[in-house]
């Protein structure tokens, strides 16, 4: 399946899911968006929490901060990404969407906040105090192609140490 046909299927069933998680009093996605959803924290760093939400072969992932802000949430399945329309939508970003151009730049690293092995989501401090969050698959990232060396590739030990290799 393309990535656009995937990417479709996946925004058609979160539309369906909302329309009758509207039309249900006491939907699985009850507390989604609120500071203290009744759902397990799955956070993997203590400075912020991290609620799942599984309906339909669709996981959503909402984080907060350690004070029950939203920061944003996403929506996952098969490797496809939707960003929700809660917390900070604009500090989100996956593989199929940039966050919008921020003025602030990162003050430190990335936490992991959030790994089940098949979705990873990262908190990144930002200058003027906001926290920008990066959704990824759990795969490796893929080297960039300035660094990486075909098994091919026969050097020496100066050619190798002068290039980087």
């Amino acid at each position: 399946m393309s990535k656009l046909v995937a990417r479709r299927t996946l925004f058609a069933a979160l539309f369906a899911l909302g329309l009758s998680g509207a039309a249900s009093a006491g939907a699985p996605m009850q507390g989604l968006g609120q500071a203290w959803p009744n759902a397990v924290d799955v956070s993997l760093n203590p400075h912020y929490h991290a609620y799942t939400f599984v309906v339909g072969g669709i996981t959503y992932v909402q984080i907060n901060d350690a004070g029950g802000n939203v920061l944003g949430a996403v929506g996952t399945s098969g490797g496809q990404f939707i960003v929700l329309p809660i917390g900070n939508p604009q500090f989100v970003s996956t593989p199929q969407q940039a966050a919008a151009a921020i003025a602030a730049s990162p003050v430190a690293a990335g936490a992991i906040v959030y790994n089940d092995g098949a979705t990873v989501i990262s908190a990144i401090p930002l200058s003027d105090g906001t926290t920008a969050l990066q959704a990824t698959t759990a795969a490796a990232p893929a080297m960039k192609p300035s660094t990486q060396i075909s098994t091919m590739q026969t050097c020496d030990v100066v050619t190798c140490s002068t290039h980087g290799a």
